[in-house]
């Protein structure tokens, strides 16, 4: 396939692991970067072998030869700026949440489809191999009756000044974290009978960040009758992304289901046997943008396409409802 030509939004530490490195691995172009700082911007293309700095994400969006804009940008900014490239034609891989609420993710899938264009959520989990042997075995029938299924992301307190425990840029630990304990328990609950529905949510406010959740328990339910939980912390002693599946006969844990590079096992315990699944280093980023390049190139269906992020949001809304935390803001216009 011809390479995709990327430009990237912004120089956030993410952009190295989660496009960098996997446009070098797949032969993709970085064609352009923009930066509120144009220092930064300079100092992260010569770093990174992007072959030209623009004056301002508008100009970026705009470029005719930028076909596919990467964002990773603070939270609050993905809607408004995922909406900027959709105008200007181009395809989006945006880094999760897909926006800031129900109503702004339902505006980016509907200026999407009437667009013509593809608009991924970077969900990059999703297409690892660990991902995919947890949902075998879920679906198998080797655990017996799944009864439950609990995902906890956990990562220790980002200082004070981090836009993620920033309200106006629709910080949260369920929004940079929960996000993926939802949607891992959603993308399970394929093969339990469809999407949980929320039982209960609680959180508690960061102190120093005013209405910004530190931490979310979400208590779910599947239509099998299976439970689930749907946790996240940003201030927890340790990071843990691990996802568990317990079922009458036994049960299946991956120890990093967001960095198998670090931790790539899956640990299956049935009876008095325990055995232990090694799925592969390779990053989950990289099988990302090689999902996403076929998905522009040749067409298709993806999993973690516009509408599954308006229904990933939905849930998120949901859990920011019920526990009291409120929902996260629009951002507005940008420029």
């Amino acid at each position: 396939m011809e390479p995709l030509r990327i430009g990237v939004l912004g120089a956030a530490r993410i952009s190295e692991p989660a496009i960098v490195v996997p446009a070098e691995l797949t032969g993709a172009r970085l064609v352009a970067v923009a930066a509120r700082d144009s220092a930064r911007a300079q100092s992260f293309a010569r770093q990174h072998g992007v072959e030209r700095v623009t004056s301002s994400y508008e100009t970026l969006v705009e470029d005719p030869e930028v076909e596919a804009i990467y964002n990773p940008l603070a939270n609050g900014l993905h809607g408004p700026w995922n909406l900027r490239a959709i105008a200007a034609g181009k395809h989006v891989l945006t880094e999760k949440p897909f926006a800031s609420n129900l109503v702004e993710a339902m505006t980016v899938r509907d200026a999407a489809e009437a667009a013509g264009v593809r608009v991924m959520e970077a969900f990059h989990y999703r297409y690892h191999p660990v991902m995919l042997r947890m949902m075998e075995i879920t679906s198998g029938g080797e655990l017996g009756t799944v009864v439950r299924v609990e995902a906890n992301m956990e990562i220790p307190a980002p200082p004070l000044e981090d836009p993620r425990w920033s309200v106006e840029l629709a910080g949260g630990a369920m929004m940079d974290l929960g996000c993926y304990s939802l949607h891992a328990c959603r993308t399970l609950g394929a093969f339990l009978g469809g999407d949980p529905v929320l039982v209960a949510a609680r959180g508690r406010e960061h102190p120093g960040a005013p209405g910004v959740d530190e931490w979310i328990e979400a208590d779910l339910e599947f239509p099998s009758g299976a439970t689930g939980a749907a946790n996240c912390s940003m201030a927890a002693p340790a990071v843990r992304f691990s996802l568990r599946v317990i079922g009458t006969n036994g049960e299946a844990r991956a120890h990093n289901l967001l960095a198998p590079p670090d931790d790539d096992r899956i640990t299956v315990a049935i009876g008095g046997d325990e055995r232990v699944e090694r799925l592969g280093t390779r990053t989950s980023y990289t099988y990302q943008l090689e999902a996403f390049t076929r998905w522009v190139r040749e067409g298709g269906t993806i999993p973690t396409d516009a509408d599954d992020a308006v229904e990933n949001m939905r849930m998120i809304d949901a859990v920011y409802e019920m526990s009291g935390m409120g929902l996260r803001r629009t951002f507005g216009s940008v420029s």
